[in-house]
């Protein structure tokens, strides 16, 4: 009798796990090694079931297994080595110990190729008859998928068909993504993944991350161990409270984590293994989740104070014991007062890195950097007016406040004096500062009270117009008009997501601006005609900077995430916009370079962490440019004997 366990009991492959931990005492080896349980015959000794031989690993000498038959088998237990593009990222390789033939083979993601396995592997994994005869390249499986992918008219049942590939064949989904990044990435991320998330209850199928909920208080350390990855090196984790501009969606907000996750792989080379999404389901505030009879998560209004505090830290302290110092946390979407108070919790402690705050922050700056080639003059030169302050609005602020610190040698609080915000209650001055939290204090500056953006506009006469509300179609007719009005080129940033929460549309800014705005937005807009010439709005999508951040710091072996990480990944992203982008008004470079993208950002990031002394893989590489791109995740096929 075979007994299922784990994800091998939920995906009912027969694989109780893939993955071998070796207590302290051992010693890790150097390669990544498969254990084979083979019949006399030379062939798998079982057709439909995974052997997870953990059970004969008792000792590892000068770097190779001791391996012990067990006196009750009737096989011989056969060590090989396997090097394949999975140890990509992979700088200690735990040891590996499956094998898969047959239907379960078919059933496993990791390592099912569909039709392109070969006459040779049919015969050897016992695929015949379980697969139609064609065989095809792994080229023409991308472009039936395509095919299939663009029949579907609706954006939810696009992201339905990507996410159902993901778990039959992993590689597959990879190079699909990879090789058609700027019409598949609207589709597994922003705006597609918000509708995912608000539904999530009614498509969800399988796991695809950890939920923890305040029913695991006490043993978060032994639900991570039920992941079946052990050598995760990158978390994105979530508590749902404000899911893209969408608000609490609770335990539904697990596909911010998976979605994140998958960009990691696709666009930053960081191997699938790695990456483990993760949902804080402390409960939701949300009336209408809580009443629909198809919620997944906890039906409890949200756990706040110490009781919230407590689960976090236990997580977090679990997280560090179970993956080591070098483990990146990213915290995605969660609300205001708890973003800022984590970030600055765990920050000292932990590699943390907030997207909302930071990544946001870092890819705003980049296209503002690649803006002044476009208007001229430097930072300092301009002034900057946000609508919204959140945690993009002041991450964002505070980072260019930074840059312009850096370029000009001048004190930080004065280069936070160019900067201006407007919150719900208006204009954020110092007359307002003790009412303010303490996120905003920083912007609160001497000038009179302004209740609206308009007069806002008019009385700070900015060059950089920011959006970050939330809250769509605040960019009137009337504030578009007078930046124009006051500038020649004026730079209109309509950041929040989806696109329905866009503060203007890339069309409204190009018409009402009579073609000059220099535009960007959150989520993707069309091309827009003007007067003869078609404009290209950019998309200050936070993909460009965190996957290459990710692998940075991964491949540096960083223990910390600082400052000055954030600004090298701005300056690098910007610096890789083409004089073609610019001559079509885009301030941001194509997604079909993202991974030489990321890895120019990886290795900007991981030269700045060596720099800082917080790098611990040691010595440094002479080019880190080659190093970035060796360590990215390819999605081929490999053979299988």
């Amino acid at each position: 009798m075979i007994s299922l366990n784990g994800s091998g009991f939920l995906n009912n492959t027969g694989v109780s796990g893939s993955r071998t931990s070796f207590s302290h005492s051992q010693k890790r080896p150097s390669a990544s090694v498969r254990v084979v349980a083979l019949g006399s015959n030379g062939r798998p000794a079982d057709r439909n079931v995974s052997v997870l031989m953990e059970s004969t690993l008792k000792d590892v000498k000068d770097g190779a297994p001791v391996v012990e038959k067990d006196s009750k088998s009737t096989v011989d237990a056969v060590v090989e080595e396997v090097y394949t593009e999975d140890s990509a990222t992979e700088f200690i390789t735990p040891w590996t110990v499956s094998v898969a033939s047959g239907y379960s083979l078919l059933r496993d993601p990791h390592h099912n190729k569909g039709l392109a396995f070969s006459e040779k592997e049919r015969d050897a994994h016992f695929l015949r008859g379980l697969l139609p005869p064609t065989v095809v390249s792994h080229e023409l499986q991308v472009k039936k998928m395509m095919h299939s992918i663009r029949q579907y008219q609706v954006p939810l049942q696009k992201y339905m068909a990507m996410m159902d590939l993901q778990e039959m064949n992993e590689k597959l989904f990879y190079k699909l993504l990879i090789d058609n990044v700027e019409e598949l990435l609207p589709v597994v991320y922003t705006p597609t993944v918000g509708e995912a998330c608000q539904k999530y209850g009614s498509i969800f199928r399988r796991p695809q991350g950890l939920f923890i909920s305040l029913k695991e208080k006490g043993r978060i350390s032994e639900v991570l161990k039920n992941w079946p990855e052990k050598n995760i090196e990158v978390i994105v984790v979530t508590d749902g409270e404000r899911i893209l501009g969408l608000g609490d969606l609770g335990c539904q907000g697990m596909g911010i984590p998976v979605g994140k996750l998958s960009l990691y792989t696709a666009l930053g080379g960081v191997r699938p293994s790695a990456c483990l999404p993760v949902t804080i389901d402390v409960g939701t505030n949300n009336k209408k989740l809580l009443e629909d009879e198809f919620y997944i998560g906890l039906r409890q209004r949200r756990a706040t104070g110490q009781e919230y505090a407590e689960l976090l830290h236990e997580f977090m302290t679990a997280v560090k014991q179970n993956y080591g110092e070098k483990v990146l946390v990213q915290f995605e979407d969660f609300a205001n007062h708890n973003a800022f108070d984590l970030l600055e919790k765990y920050g000292t402690t932990h590699l943390v890195f907030n997207d909302d705050i930071q990544g946001t922050a870092s890819v705003v700056l980049a296209g503002l950097i690649a803006a002044l080639k476009l208007v001229g003059g430097n930072l300092a030169d301009h002034k900057f007016l946000f609508l919204g302050a959140g945690e993009a609005g002041t991450g964002i602020a505070e980072l260019i406040a930074l840059e312009m610190s850096k370029q000009t040698n001048t004190p930080l609080e004065e280069t936070r004096k160019k900067i201006w915000l407007v919150d719900s209650k208006g204009l954020i001055v110092s007359s307002r500062l003790e009412s303010l939290q303490h996120f905003k204090k920083p912007w609160a500056h001497e000038h009179e009270p302004i209740k609206d953006l308009i007069h806002a506009v008019e009385a700070i006469k900015p060059t950089v117009l920011i959006g970050s509300s939330g809250v769509g179609r605040t960019f009137t007719k009337e504030v578009v008009e007078a930046m124009a009005s006051l500038n020649e080129k004026p730079i209109i940033l309509a950041l929040s997501n989806p696109t329905s929460q866009a503060e203007c549309t890339a069309e409204e800014a190009y018409t009402w601006s009579q073609g000059r705005a220099i535009y960007a937005s959150g989520s993707p807009f069309d091309p827009v005609e003007y007067e003869g010439k078609v404009l290209v709005p950019g998309q200050a999508n936070n993909a460009y900077i965190f996957p290459g951040l990710g692998l940075g710091l991964i491949m540096s072996g960083a223990i910390r995430v600082h400052d000055d990480m954030l600004l090298a990944a701005s300056e690098s992203l910007a610096a890789q916009v083409t004089q073609e982008s610019f001559d079509m008004g885009r301030i941001f470079p194509p997604f079909s370079n993202i991974r030489k993208i990321s890895a120019n950002i990886a290795a900007n990031v991981a030269a700045k962490a060596y720099e800082l002394g917080l790098a611990t893989r040691l010595p440094q590489p002479e080019d880190l440019v080659k190093y970035a791109e060796s360590c990215m995740y390819s999605p081929t096929y490999r053979s299988y004997r």
